[in-house]
């Protein structure tokens, strides 16, 4: 079993305890998004989870705990580290403080298991092609020693963000215009040494030497831990991620990040409220076992197989 940590908020950044919780007590309550009432209960000791990958924009506050969850539990961090300013991004700290965060898990655990995220890309008058190379190259310069790979997209334009994007004057971007996004970005990253890859997106971009990635990358994951695992393609997913199958152990409307363009948020007050409900000695993320919830117990096993060969 893989455990993605997580796709629906960042767990590392607000809800440490609460983990740290769950990996001592080797069990978590997961609900059913689309089923409030019907609650998943899933063991998550080291003979089962073969890998976790944490998702976060603010990693530090899990810092001091990793070498306690690397002993019995490889991982990898996905990273989002942009560029945009307040108006987007409006409760992360300081750019600087991120980026020393990023460099000391590359120093410590090695760059492979830091993947930089450039996502979503926006396009708006004041967030132009121009902007966004200059960004760009600015955060590879930082960042090249530290990482292999760089994950991009461009954002997805939901319902339920469009009035939080409206301020930004945000323009629909075309398949002409990805092309010119990456082929910038290609160059500055290709002369430093950043693989490029593109994260649930149609449009083929190989001439440009990108890639389409898996963010629960089985081949990295082979790479790191030096066992062969029997995993599939993760069919929940939409049809364009390419990601193995995994357990998410997180819960939307959870994320006090609150970034405008996020698809895991509704509202600012859904945030408040299911803040309000947190209880790191809980199972759940959120709130307690309530009188209706139905419990089932998920049913997991290991995924690997032979180790690999080191020759």
């Amino acid at each position: 079993m893989i455990l993605s940590v997580s796709r629906r908020t960042d767990i590392p950044a607000f809800y440490t305890e609460w983990f740290m919780n769950r990996i001592h007590e080797k069990y978590v309550l997961t609900r059913n998004p689309m089923n409030y009432h019907q609650v998943s209960r899933t063991p998550i000791t080291p003979d089962v989870v073969d890998f976790i990958v944490f998702w976060s924009k603010n990693p530090a506050p899990l810092l001091p705990y990793l070498d306690e969850i690397g002993r019995d539990y490889p991982f990898y961090f996905q990273f989002t580290l942009n560029p945009y300013n307040q108006d987007l991004e409006p409760n992360l700290p300081a750019q600087e403080e991120r980026i020393d965060t990023f460099r000391r898990i590359s120093e410590i655990y090695g760059k492979e298991r830091v993947i930089w995220r450039y996502d979503p890309i926006i396009l708006s008058q004041k967030y132009d092609l121009s902007w966004h190379m200059d960004q760009f190259e600015r955060l590879a310069d930082r960042l090249f020693l530290y990482t292999d790979t760089c994950v991009f997209s461009f954002v997805d334009i939901y319902d339920k963000i469009k009035s939080n994007l409206a301020a930004a004057e945000y323009m629909s971007i075309t398949s002409v215009q990805e092309e010119n996004f990456a082929r910038c970005f290609s160059v500055i990253a290709s002369n430093r040494q950043i693989k490029l890859k593109t994260c649930a997106e149609d449009i083929e971009l190989d001439q440009f030497g990108i890639e389409h990635s898996c963010c629960i990358d089985s081949d990295l994951i082979e790479r790191i831990t030096g066992y062969k695992l029997s995993v599939k393609k993760d069919n929940t997913q939409r049809s364009q991620c390419h990601c193995a199958e995994s357990i998410d152990v997180g819960q939307y409307n959870t994320c006090k990040h609150m970034c405008k363009y996020c698809y895991a948020n509704y509202s600012i007050a859904s945030v408040k409220n299911s803040y309000a409900r947190h209880d790191p000695k809980s199972p759940l993320l959120i709130g307690n076992l309530e009188a209706n919830d139905k419990v089932n117990e998920r049913k997991v096993k290991s995924f690997k197989q032979d180790q690999l060969s080191l020759f």
